[in-house]
């Protein structure tokens, strides 16, 4: 079975297919065309984007490809690698931290290093100059890019979601030193 690559989207494509390539699809339409984001606008998993188009009116079904394959793009150059991070830690850099999850979540345990949000004044951060480095983190990345696209939208330019969030950073830089037999 060969796996699609985003460059591949077609407009005969089940949402189902374009979002397993690119699932930064999901948020672009919503936010370019108000497409996805309610049951009014929604489209099912079975629907082509080229019958999306139609049901929602647009127009170029190739502007949309476009849209998906920037924002796609986007999203991939908004992502490090935890192990990047830990490394930015070990060597002092200057940079802000935040978990996004949850109160429930972060009860689970901490992330070491990273600032929770802090829900009851989040607007805070907005007030942080827009060139500071910020990572966001989350439990599986997919929150923590969410919030780094909306910073990235209200003009911050060094915007980053730890790929993988707590799951990744679990396995790839908190992990016990194996034992030497």
């Amino acid at each position: 079975m060969t796996t699609l690559t985003p460059a591949q989207i077609r407009p005969e494509m089940t949402m189902e297919q374009i979002l397993g390539v690119a699932p930064a699809a999901q948020r672009a339409l919503f936010q370019r065309y108000h497409v996805g984001g309610c049951s009014a606008c929604g489209f099912q998993p079975t629907d082509t984007l080229a019958q999306v188009c139609k049901d929602h009116n647009i127009l170029d079904v190739n502007e949309v490809v476009r849209t998906i394959l920037l924002a796609q793009e986007m999203d991939t150059n908004m992502q490090v690698e935890p192990r990047e991070v830990k490394a930015w830690i070990d060597r002092g850099e200057d940079f802000s931290f935040i978990d996004v999850r949850m109160p429930d979540e972060l009860a689970l345990g901490a992330l070491e290093h990273a600032e929770p949000l802090d829900y009851s004044d989040s607007g805070k951060y907005m007030t942080l100059p827009k060139d500071r480095r910020i990572i966001f983190a989350c439990q599986n990345g997919a929150r923590a890019l969410d919030v780094a696209a909306y910073f990235k939208g209200h003009g911050f330019t060094s915007v980053y979601s730890m790929r993988g969030g707590v799951e990744a950073w679990k396995d790839q830089v908190a992990q016990p030193a194996k034992s030497r037999s």
